[in-house]
């Protein structure tokens, strides 16, 4: 049996696309999002409205800068998606007490209510999702997915020992 790695490996002769971790996984992506993007369009948001919402909804307030790692958005664009969000009433933004550079973003009760909305929608497509996962395999999937992602650390420019946008703040206008 050949070793699946290599046949993943873009760099041998026996690559196989199919067995390319990363062109699974952007497969995967590309279809969750236009199962969720419907799903969320009919309760008036849009996928990145509804990621920084789920971040906020594990730990809020938030910077900007961590909305945007945790969220896997670039931080201008979620300066961008921060400012609308604040217009639709589904943020709070306001200045850090020691630092007034650094915006802390909350969720308003209209942001709550949408999250709430949001999760009850999005539930069957990640109970569809796991369908036939024992809790092993799925446990072993987010540990491998994890090591992928630590793994690539090294590898991520302008990042240096661990250095994240964690602490890269963007100004955005109160309201």
């Amino acid at each position: 049996m050949q070793d699946p790695r290599e046949l993943g490996d873009p760099g041998t002769a026996a690559f196989q696309l199919e067995k390319y971790p990363f062109y699974l996984l952007n497969r995967l992506v590309s279809r969750y999002n236009l199962v969720i993007e419907a799903r969320l369009k009919a309760i008036g948001i849009d996928i990145p409205y509804w990621r920084v919402l789920m971040v906020l909804g594990e730990k809020s307030p938030r910077s900007v800068g961590q909305l945007a790692e945790a969220a896997v958005i670039p931080l201008s664009t979620m300066t961008r998606i921060v400012q609308r969000m604040v217009t639709a009433k589904l943020v709070a933004c306001r200045p850090l007490e020691r630092d007034n550079r650094v915006v802390k973003v909350t969720m308003t009760a209209e942001g709550k209510r949408k999250l709430s909305e949001a999760r009850t929608i999005t539930a069957p497509v990640y109970a569809q999702i796991i369908q036939g996962f024992s809790i092993e395999d799925f446990e072993h999937l987010t540990n491998s997915l994890d090591q992928m992602h630590t793994n690539l650390e090294v590898l991520v420019p302008g990042r240096r020992n661990g250095d994240s946008a964690a602490g890269t703040e963007s100004r955005i206008p109160i309201s």
